[in-house]
């Protein structure tokens, strides 16, 4: 990517430099567009289930930038050879699933033949340009909230291994196909300015990046952030994604890991398929905030807060046994 021009132009508010969830470009002082595209391989057999989680982590770039999805279209590699077009039809019948729950339009898209099926969606949203949620945007003293569980990779490695218990697999479609549109609204509501999804670089991996982007530095309490039920387990007995080790080489460079072993570790950096939003609020927002998401059905969580910078190289997230 260094190769490449950067592109600065005074209308382009969030573009690639930052390594944000989507790019964010001004119309006007009160709107701007929000513009994302993602696509994955499958993470369960069925296809109109998997066309909804496609479709929900796609979106849900927009929805971390605070904005609303507008219109979206298709993106498909389909092994013609091996697979009907009437499998194909169900997956895109999941995406309209969820497009229907989220109010944006699906309006097309493009296929190529591809020997490993991909599905997902470019997507175009809008928001107000001054109240943009951004990886560069979270203050010193934050409350980091969390607004899914986490253990989405260690779930799927166990279901392609034919050894998930049905209810941790239902769990963790429930939650895979969870739309992020009421979180943002929440974290919007409690006057958040900094926010990401957890996705595939993980909780360590994604708040990594923007802890370095908005100069600050996270204190994570690892026993209050939530896994989806079954998931320690399954860690346990060796369902481990290889996204998870890959994520916790990158973040170590930042990380303090303190009395906490490999294994606390990797599921901090579980690699999220359609996770939920971290976003930061001020101390007396928090109460307000996670009511908010109870009321919505979320399964929310305090996971930290966030501190000046030391500003010498040190470490830039601490795991902690507690918060003092």
């Amino acid at each position: 990517m260094r190769r490449l021009a950067p592109v600065n132009h005074p209308d382009l508010l969030v573009g690639s430099a930052t390594g944000d969830d989507a790019a964010v470009w001004r119309l006007d002082d009160q709107r701007a567009l929000v513009v994302t595209a993602d696509f994955i391989t499958p993470v369960v057999d069925d296809a109109r289930t998997w066309g909804r989680v496609a479709a929900a982590n796609a979106v849900s770039d927009v929805y971390a930038m605070g904005g609303r999805p507008l219109l979206a279209l298709n993106l498909v590699g389909w092994n013609s050879e091996e697979l009907s077009t009437d499998l194909l039809g169900d997956v895109l019948l999941g995406a309209q699933d969820v497009a229907d729950a989220g109010g944006f339009v699906i309006a097309g898209g493009h296929t190529v033949d591809d020997p490993e099926p991909k599905f997902g969606l470019a997507v175009v949203g809008e928001a107000d340009p001054d109240r943009l949620l951004t990886n560069a945007g979270f203050r010193p003293d934050d409350v980091l909230i969390l607004t899914k569980p986490l253990g989405v990779g260690v779930i799927t490695t166990a279901i392609k291994r034919g050894d998930a218990p049905a209810d941790v697999v239902d769990a963790a479609l429930a939650s895979m196909t969870r739309l992020n549109d009421e979180a943002a609204a929440v974290a919007l509501a409690g006057g958040a300015t900094g926010a990401t999804d957890v996705t595939g670089f993980g909780l360590l991996g994604h708040l990594g990046r923007a802890v370095v982007e908005s100069g600050v530095d996270a204190v994570i309490e690892v026993g209050a952030v939530p896994l989806l039920p079954g998931t320690r387990e399954l860690a346990e007995s060796g369902a481990m994604p290889g996204g998870s080790r890959r994520n916790l080489a990158w973040a170590d460079d930042l990380l303090d890991r303190g009395a906490f072993g490999e294994l606390d570790a990797l599921l901090m950096a579980d690699a999220q398929t359609s996770g939920g939003l971290v976003f930061g609020v001020a101390p007396d927002r928090v109460e307000g905030a996670l009511a908010a998401l109870e009321a919505t059905g979320h399964a929310a969580a305090v996971v930290g807060r966030l501190v000046e910078s030391a500003g010498d190289g040190s470490r830039r997230i601490r795991l902690v046994q507690e918060i003092q």
